[in-house]
């Protein structure tokens, strides 16, 4: 007997009804002639806890830290049993296994992780589904690899776990016993990812609040010209005050200069024209799609992931979503016609953006170099009937949809202009955007980023007609909301300041993973560190003080990005785990000691005065500088350790 061992049952149900004959159903699996598919429950298993090596550890106590396990254990999730048992007792009549977890890091591990424990000893294959569509798992099930391919991606998975268990267990308890000892009764809980995350939040909040309004100063003149007119902004020289972005900061030389400009005569005498020819955007990765989905549709990121996990597996209209590739196979470029219109048959606004499609076109999302265990997020071709869809749901497959649909427009094509005036022997510039043609742009806005100036001639005189001063005033920058936080994370190395770790960070960047993101904004609201107010999120009391009292190199977004470096050492270079989990413990030691009772007191006090002081607004204008009010105190009552 074949069994295959799917991550879910809803990939399990593709997976039989792809295969020849009739399926039945059987308790905990599904038969189809000789093969029959059974499922996990996501992980069936987790990491033993600290008892499980020994009774001691029960109680939590500073001395005995770090925990750091001999020989690693895995014990069953309390509501896995039932099918664990299942999975065992099929194993034992099967003569021949396919592992058929999701295509990542995470998939690979708990099915593996499932067929070791249950201590399979005979050859096991791969199976890769990424389209829950029948022809496309039929595809899948004609391409079985040797699972022992993918034993690199299995140790870096089970690395993390164990790099995540030793990490989240001692921190959480070594500030958990330390916040008793200063007078918080509550976990404190710190993870490898989730506690950078807070610290860009509290960091981002403590520049808000620290934000000391400028004003600054600004002169337009509006020209007439032969044929037309245009608005020109004066560029102040640097004998003038300014600040590093070259704002005016005093307003008498522009109220000095405005009152000469009427009626002056100016003289064109720089024009820069270029044309530019802009792609489409790509499909989505799943990141991608979280932040556009926050901007356009005020979406969360959790929901965005529970809503496309709905379209793949309970509607089956888009492929496997957690994805973070944003290009798909070239062998799918033949089909996508046919994929798509299958796809937006039922929807007139898909339809009108079909209608506009040149399936001749070949843009630059064909790319079997750029696509990895998995592609980007695109319709399966099955029909979308929107009367069976949320709103949400309607909203995010439209997305999905579109991103592929644009790839078969015309690139946007502009014609940017910049104009320089010498008036009164001042400089004044002005820009314009002509758009020749709008290619896939209408699919997206119907905005302009930039009005076309008129047709100009380098040469050619002006006349001010009209000029004035505005009184402007730097703002701080707006706090995190899910789409930005969620962009933050894709592209952390923004937020170092070392430029070699920056460069470092240029080819694996990012805090989390497609999968994970959502959920650790999620998990720090609910463990109190974050706030939701409006859209924005803010740090709470006790998120700022955890980041205060934490040594900063905890709460910096280097260590975990250069983590994820390591394990996709492991993953794609088949590098030993070994070294990488030896110098962690070795960091672990060094961190352990900075645990303080009177730093977290002081950093509890601190907060609880910040957030008293901190005005309630929860937007504002990006602009120079930073500010926000920490979030009211929600305190964790249930003992829980972090990864």
């Amino acid at each position: 007997m074949r069994l295959i061992i799917a991550e879910k049952p809803s990939l399990a149900r593709a997976i039989a009804d792809a295969l020849p004959g009739s399926p039945r159903k059987q308790e905990g699996a599904i038969v189809v002639g000789d093969t029959t598919v059974t499922w996990c429950l996501g992980h069936l298993l987790e990491q033993a806890p600290p008892d499980a090596y020994d009774p001691a550890h029960k109680q939590w106590r500073l001395d005995t830290l770090p925990i750091l396990p001999e020989h690693w254990k895995l014990t069953p999730r309390p509501k896995a049993r039932g099918q664990l048992a299942a999975i065992r007792k099929l194993l034992k009549a099967a003569n021949e296994v396919v592992h058929a977890g999701d295509p990542d890091r995470e998939g690979q591990l708990l099915v593996q992780e499932v067929i070791e424990y249950l201590g399979w000893k005979g050859r096991v294959s791969r199976l890769l589904v990424s389209d829950l569509n029948r022809p496309a798992v039929q595809r899948a099930l004609s391409r079985l690899e040797d699972n022992r391919r993918y034993q690199p991606l299995y140790r870096a998975a089970e690395s993390r776990s164990r790099a995540d268990w030793l990490y989240g267990i001692n921190l959480t308890r070594a500030w958990t016993l330390t916040g008793r000892q200063a007078g918080h009764d509550g976990v404190l809980s710190v993870g490898r990812v989730q506690t950078p995350v807070l610290g860009l939040v509290v960091r981002r909040d403590a520049e808000i609040r620290g934000f000391t309004p400028r004003p600054f100063f600004v002169l337009w003149a509006d020209l007439a010209v032969s044929r037309g007119e245009l608005r020109a902004w004066w560029s102040p020289g640097e004998h003038h005050p300014l600040d590093d972005q070259g704002r005016l900061l005093a307003r008498e030389p522009a109220a000095s200069l405005a009152e000469r400009l009427p009626g002056a005569e100016g003289r064109l005498v720089t024009l820069e024209t270029q044309q530019k020819r802009q792609p489409a955007p790509l499909p989505y990765s799943l990141s991608a799609l979280q932040v556009d989905a926050a901007r356009r549709h005020g979406i969360s990121a959790k929901v965005v992931l529970d809503t496309c996990q709905s379209l793949y597996e309970r509607h089956q209209l888009i492929t496997y979503p957690r994805s973070d590739c944003r290009y798909l196979p070239e062998e799918h470029f033949a089909a996508a016609r046919g994929t798509l219109e299958g796809a937006c048959r039922e929807d007139d606004t898909l339809r009108g953006w079909l209608d506009g499609a040149d399936f001749t076109r070949r843009s630059r999302a064909w790319n079997d170099s750029k696509v990895g265990a998995h592609h980007a997020l695109a319709p399966t071709g099955r029909p979308a009937d929107m009367a069976r869809l949320t709103t949400t749901e309607a909203n995010v497959f439209r997305l999905i949809a579109r991103n592929v649909i644009a790839q078969f427009y015309p690139p946007l094509s502009t014609r940017d202009v910049k104009a320089e005036f010498s008036i009164l022997g001042e400089t004044f510039r002005a820009r314009g955007q002509e758009i020749l043609d709008p290619g896939w742009k209408p699919l997206f806005t119907t905005r302009d980023e930039a009005p076309p100036l008129p047709p100009l001639s380098e040469g050619e005189g002006g006349r001010v007609q009209n000029s004035d001063v505005e009184d402007r005033e730097t703002r701080p920058p707006e706090p995190f909301n899910d789409a930005s936080l969620i962009k933050a994370m894709m592209n952390i190395g923004r937020y170092v300041d070392d430029p070699a770790v920056r460069r470092t960070l240029r080819e694996h960047d990012g805090l989390g993973t497609e999968a994970t993101r959502a959920g650790i904004i999620e998990t720090l609201v609910e463990r109190g560190y974050l706030v939701r107010e409006g859209k924005a999120l803010r740090a709470t009391r006790l998120g700022s003080a955890l980041i205060a009292s934490l040594p900063e190199a905890v709460s910096r977004p280097e260590r975990t990005a250069l983590w994820e470096q390591r394990l996709g050492a492991i993953a794609e270079e088949d590098a030993a785990p070994a070294p990488f989990l030896e110098s962690l413990v070795a960091d672990l030691r060094t961190l352990l000691a900075a645990a303080d009772a009177g730093r977290l007191r002081q950093a509890l006090h601190s907060a609880e005065g910040a957030e008293a002081k901190a005005p309630r607004r929860t937007s504002g204008r990006r602009s120079s500088g930073r500010s926000a009010r920490s979030g009211k105190r929600r305190t964790p009552q249930r003992r829980k350790e972090s990864r």
